[in-house]
């Protein structure tokens, strides 16, 4: 059977278990006599949906790649480029390694000028790694899909071009950010978070020379999971097209209008590693970038007893197997409750985190920052909120875990923070920005 090799080619499908080994005979020729419509790039959008690069497991040599086509499609190919734009190898992909993705169609859910309707989404979506790739290097792709049209006329269209960068150097940095809640009829929320991912990108540039290396998003970065035209919007954003995403389900990511849930909703909007535990593939997972091991949690599968049980024999064993200098485990739920500095997730976790030796826990979801001394071997941190909308009221005094809270901030409801993460051979540095960029906090962990 004749493989189909991008470079040594593998399928990573969060809505797909089908192999890359389908013959490539499988996709017929057209008739001789069919009409062929090259579309032009301004025509192209509606053939593509929520294109995304996210981690492979090991982000030295691989990189993940997802994106929806038209039900219709009959093949995609990718082209992996040099930084230049120039065509390094190409894969051809038949419908056949993609699955008809059905999970959003019908949900009720509302447009960008405030008109409720029900989503129609029946599409088919690949997930596909890049792979070997060199170590630190820019690399770019595109996707041009082939579908016939309702006249016979065979459709090529393009997609926009993608950017991403492998790990492999002594240093790099990441921006860190969640709680945007992207929501089409309020488009402010989305703007003001896109802004904040380029001025933590802008004060990279200004410390170190140059611009950060990807994104770690740490869950609510839709208003409604269950929407699939809000993960479309988002997608088309800027900052997806110029790095990779590494992100997790937060509770509106897993939610829809009318309080339905399911993982599903973030398994299939995106396309990161199988590796996560049973019923958990697609959402929680696990990566490595340079030297830290990165591992991702889904909390809304941790409401009992025995949901918590299994997330955390997961996260034993892939720290306990582990051979990287740092571990960091992220999760959306915070640690402390930012308004008072009383206990969250923080006693779920800490006994297995000091167990496992856990340098760095990165949480989100309370809208106020948050970062712990050192406890034991780790430093806790929770994102602020990045729409400039959902805050909190001002911080008061701290009443709770004074012993362990070392630093809290927010601007109250309208709330615009990231953070910048660098990491070398001997140490992560944290840096909480505000939407001026002015430094509000750092923390450096050492080895």
């Amino acid at each position: 059977m004749k493989k189909i090799i991008l470079i040594a080619c593998i399928l990573v499908s969060a809505c797909s278990k089908s192999s890359l080994d389908t013959p490539e005979e499988n996709v017929a020729p057209p008739a001789k006599d069919t009409v062929v419509v090259n579309l032009p790039k301004d025509s192209c959008n509606n053939y593509f949906f929520s294109v995304n690069t996210c981690p492979g497991e090991i982000c030295t040599s691989q990189m993940n790649v997802s994106w929806g086509t038209k039900a219709n499609t009959e093949y995609c190919i990718v082209y992996l480029m040099d930084e230049a734009g120039s065509v390094i190898r190409q894969a051809k992909l038949p419908a056949s390694v993609a699955e008809m993705c059905t999970v959003y169609d019908g949900i009720y859910s509302k447009k960008a000028n405030g008109e409720n309707f029900y989503e129609s989404a029946r599409f088919r979506k690949y997930s596909y790694t890049l792979s070997p790739l060199e170590s630190n290097k820019k690399y770019s792709y595109r996707i041009t899909s082939y579908s016939m049209d309702s006249k016979g006329r065979r459709i090529i269209a393009t997609s926009d071009t993608y950017h991403f960068k492998t790990a492999g150097a002594d240093s790099w940095s990441a921006c860190i950010i969640s709680d945007f809640h992207s929501y089409p009829p309020l488009p402010g929320r989305l703007s003001s978070a896109m802004k904040m991912v380029e001025t933590v990108n802008s004060y990279a540039k200004t410390k170190r020379g140059k611009e950060f290396d990807w994104v770690l998003h740490l869950g609510d970065v839709v208003a409604w999971g269950g929407s699939w035209s809000f993960w479309n919007i988002m997608y088309r954003e800027k900052p997806f097209k110029n790095w990779m995403w590494a992100g997790l389900n937060g509770n509106h990511d897993n939610m829809t209008r009318q309080s339905d849930y399911s993982n599903k909703f973030f398994k299939y909007s995106t396309g990161v590693p199988l590796n996560g535990y049973q019923g958990e593939e697609g959402v929680c997972y696990t990566f490595t970038y340079g030297n830290i091991q990165f591992v991702m949690l889904n909390n809304e599968d941790m409401a009992t007893s025995a949901g918590l049980s299994r997330a955390q024999e997961w996260v034993r064993k892939v720290l306990k197997s582990s051979i990287a200098k740092f571990k960091v485990v992220c999760e959306h739920y915070q640690w402390f409750y930012g308004s008072t500095g009383s206990t969250s997730q923080y006693s779920r976790w800490n006994d297995l985190f000091d167990e496992c030796s856990v340098d760095l826990a990165l949480g989100a979801n309370n809208h106020i920052y948050v970062r712990s001394h050192k406890l034991n071997n780790t430093v806790y941190v929770q994102t602020p909120s990045s729409d400039n909308e959902r805050g909190q009221d001002p911080i008061g005094e701290l009443e709770y875990n004074q012993d362990k809270i070392a630093f809290r901030w927010n601007e109250g409801p309208k709330t615009v923070g990231a953070l910048l993460m660098e990491a070398d051979n001997s140490q992560i540095t944290l840096t909480l920005l505000d939407r001026n960029a002015q430094v509000l906090d750092n923390v450096t962990i050492s080895k």
